[in-house]
């Protein structure tokens, strides 16, 4: 009896210790408390960058510019540098507070509630949107017997542990699989070398000013605008302001690069008509590989980069909706709001594509979109603290 009891109180006393602990660790990653290195970030906005484009950005550039879509690309990254010149001049204003509190700060408490709500929408949306652009290449291209709702859930339920451990479990994971997507990238490029034909890039400069300048807008639609959401960690959650800021440049710069090299290979490869055709045409680039009828089909190697990139992009869009939906509504931890906001995530990915026109109709109107978002809100911001700080000054 004397030892049974006293393992009933050694239970309840690691039963005690267990809730004090996990209360903790509750309490020390509540809103605003996360913190991540510059490297980190500047990793982070690597992936992101990366993210869907290295799938589909080379069809719609072939589509507008034909082999000239490398130069939007150019064209794109020198806008997207400029931006992020905006977006590190926003978060300078109230460095301590996120995209949504700077919101209430300086347009006011009414109005900025309202358009933080419309971030979060967008967040929101989005991150729906990319679960179902994942699970839609997956049942078309690798597993096409496995239902949509399997995967979606799959990738959602991921995304929902992923995010219950914060910010800073995130960015490690970063860290990590960085080394991998540039090992599998690399080995894409040494591979393809081979079938690379010059030829498919002539004649430069064949197409018109006026088409370049639109096919960049659907360059920068996708790498340009939506960083903007970075403002919810940077500079709130990075610990060396001025480093985070020089890495949200090089990671912007070498996300770039990468697009740029994808575009390149996919045009100097498989050509601008059948790049524009393609849906996908990096993962066909993939195909055509074939080093001494020995090594070939490593597509699934161009699928895990592709899987990688959009698993840190979806995680920075419901990341952002999440905190903003709980500073919106002044809660203090936005734990409890993960697996819920979660769930509704997963229900909304398996409707938002009622046919399969829908999503070409859906990018063309994005980059319009996304740049109320992305350009008007930060100029917006800037504008109004500088009149009002003038304002103040003189009374």
């Amino acid at each position: 009896m004397k030892r049974g009891f006293e393992r009933v109180l050694l239970y309840k006393k690691v039963k005690i210790e267990i809730r004090r602990y996990w209360l903790g660790v509750m309490q020390d990653m509540k809103v605003g408390q996360e913190k991540i290195s510059a490297r980190q970030f500047m990793i982070l906005v690597f992936l992101y960058s990366v993210g869907t484009a290295i799938l589909v950005t080379p069809a719609g550039l072939a589509a507008e510019a034909g082999q000239d879509g490398w130069i939007a690309v150019l064209i794109g990254i020198g806008v997207s540098l400029l931006l992020v010149l905006l977006y590190n001049a926003v978060g300078s204003i109230y460095p301590n507070l996120t995209l949504i509190e700077k919101n209430e700060k300086i347009l006011g408490k009414w109005l900025g509630k309202f358009i933080s709500l419309l971030i979060v929408f967008m967040a929101f949306h989005t991150a729906s949107e990319l679960i179902t652009i994942v699970g839609i290449f997956m049942t078309t291209q690798m597993l096409e017997n496995t239902p949509l709702w399997a995967l979606n859930s799959f990738f959602g339920l991921i995304v929902i542990f992923a995010l219950r451990l914060g910010i800073e479990v995130l960015a490690r994971a970063a860290e990590i699989l960085c080394v991998w997507f540039g090992l599998l990238f690399f080995i894409l490029i040494l591979f393809l070398a081979p079938e690379i034909n010059i030829e498919n890039l002539q004649p430069v400069f064949e197409m018109e000013v006026k088409t370049l300048i639109k096919a960049s807008l659907v360059f920068t639609g996708v790498l340009t605008f939506s960083p903007v959401l970075f403002l919810m960690i940077f500079p709130v959650a990075v610990t060396d302001r001025a480093k985070g800021k020089k890495g949200f440049f090089i990671g912007t710069l070498l996300g770039g690069a990468v697009l740029l090299i994808v575009t390149l290979l996919t045009v100097l490869v498989i050509g601008p008509e059948l790049t524009a055709n393609q849906r996908y045409p990096s993962y066909v680039l993939a195909k055509k590989i074939n080093v001494g009828d020995f090594i070939t089909r490593i597509e699934a190697a161009m699928a895990a980069i592709w899987l990688i990139t959009i698993y840190f992009r979806l995680m920075i869009y419901i990341y952002a909706a999440v905190i903003g939906f709980a500073q919106v509504f002044e809660l203090k931890d936005y734990k409890p709001l993960v697996f819920p906001l979660g769930i509704i995530m997963i229900v909304i990915s398996l409707h938002l594509y009622p046919t399969e026109a829908f999503p070409t109709k859906y990018f063309e109107v994005w980059p319009f979109y996304i740049a109320l978002y992305g350009l008007v809100l930060p100029i917006l911001l800037l504008v109004v603290y500088k009149v009002r700080k003038k304002f103040a000054k003189e009374q």
